[in-house]
């Protein structure tokens, strides 16, 4: 009888999500430049009846349902990429389009819809008293994830003070329930040389030509990297490449690259740079290799300084935190299917340093991130927020 009623009530609540996602869409909120897309978040936070409505010193909105102790989190980042080029788009990315089953615009997938399902889950949880003795409901809009994925968390963590029980993470899934990732780092490798006129090639040492020898280790590199039963290969591949060079009639004396370098479980990022330290090219030109930094102020004009590495994370099929997401899926929807992201998502910090489990399911599919077109599915708003309204109930069960 309850799961009917989860189930009439998401679905009544349909119109009201579909309107809110056109809202969040209309709004260009990429990394650094949410601030429009909070305020309207937190708005209707407030007009559903959530109890507690905080943006915080970094730009994230925390929105509380309840008054226990013991919190079960909902997380979804609300900023988006940028549209890329334009003309790969049919329609207007800001405007968005409908259809009877449709919404499409940047970041209805990735991942406007999470918060959407996460604010409504919410509603429906207080609108049938869900919420277990003992505990609270947070949803969080979190800022600044595709620029650095996790370091909205490590400012909620460390600097709020707030820590979940778990966190239901609401990117993309395609239906499915998430319980891990690969992580990730970025990596950058430099090596010097000596600029002459390029019409004398011979009096200089040219940067680029000992990068070309790099490159081709790296490359090979790729092929040797460890493998996890579960989460698969680490891969890398270099995303970026730099020089300096007096002009263009001289030779170059630097060159740097960038390496995406996808982290397996058992992979760490010390291992990592010295996988490229050890590369018979860098040491032959004394290349250097680091990590960098990401140090970009949030919308509030905030500074959070942190590498950019970015941990693997595992949570097991039997832990409590995964069954109860399985647990209410099975109730409403059937048995579903358990499997794990190929992007990178906030629990690299939540999971991956704090050690605080994740489970992931949200509305959309992983295939529309990024790419021109992005559309989500009303269903699948309907069938996120039921599923989360159930599951801290039934983690609560579990945790008895």
């Amino acid at each position: 009888m309850e799961t009917n009623r989860i189930k009439v009530l998401a679905e009544q609540y349909k119109e009201a999500m579909t309107a809110f996602l056109r809202d969040l869409i209309a709004i260009p909120g990429e990394s650094c430049t949410e601030e429009l897309v909070i305020h309207r978040i937190a708005k209707e936070m407030k007009q559903v009846g959530f109890d507690k409505v905080v943006v915080d010193p970094m730009g994230n909105v925390l929105g509380y349902m309840g008054t226990g102790e013991k919190i079960i989190g909902f997380d979804a980042h609300i900023d988006t990429v940028g549209i890329g080029e334009r003309s790969n788009w049919t329609f207007d990315p800001y405007l968005g389009y409908e259809t009877e089953e449709e919404i499409g615009g940047r970041g209805a997938s990735d991942q406007l819809g999470g918060i959407v399902s996460s604010v409504y889950g919410a509603k429906i949880m207080k609108d049938l008293d869900l919420i277990p003795e003992g505990y609270q409901v947070l949803v969080t809009g979190t800022v600044q994830e595709e620029d650095c994925d996790g370091l909205c968390w490590q400012y909620i963590i460390q600097e709020d003070k707030v820590r979940p029980e778990f966190v239901v993470i609401t990117e993309p899934t395609d239906g499915n329930i998430y319980r891990g990732q690969r992580g990730r780092m970025e990596i950058r490798v430099e090596v010097k040389g000596i600029s002459c006129h390029g019409s004398a090639p011979e009096r200089g040492d040219n940067a680029i030509y000992k990068m070309a020898e790099i490159i081709s280790e790296v490359k090979a590199l790729n092929n040797r990297l460890h493998t996890d039963a579960f989460l698969g290969k680490g891969t890398l591949t270099v995303s970026q490449s730099f020089y300096n060079s007096p002009s263009r009639c001289a030779v170059a004396d630097m060159s740097a690259i960038s390496i995406d370098r996808r982290l397996t479980a058992g992979e760490t990022y010390e291992m990592a740079l010295e996988e490229i330290r050890n590369l018979p090219s860098v040491q032959k030109y004394n290349a250097q290799v680091t990590m960098y930094t990401y140090d970009s102020p949030s919308w509030t004009k905030l500074v959070y300084p942190t590498d950019c590495y970015f941990p693997a994370w595992v949570v097991p099929e039997e832990h409590p935190a995964t069954q109860a997401v399985v647990a209410s899926y099975t109730d409403l929807y059937g048995t579903p299917f358990v499997d794990k992201w190929t992007f990178s998502t906030n629990g690299v910090s939540i999971m991956g340093r704090f050690g605080i489990p994740c489970v992931g399911f949200g509305p959309g599919k992983e295939c529309e991130a990024h790419a021109p077109n992005e559309k989500t599915w009303k269903a699948d708003l309907v069938k996120c927020a039921a599923v989360y309204a159930e599951i801290p109930s039934l983690y609560a069960k579990g945790d008895k």
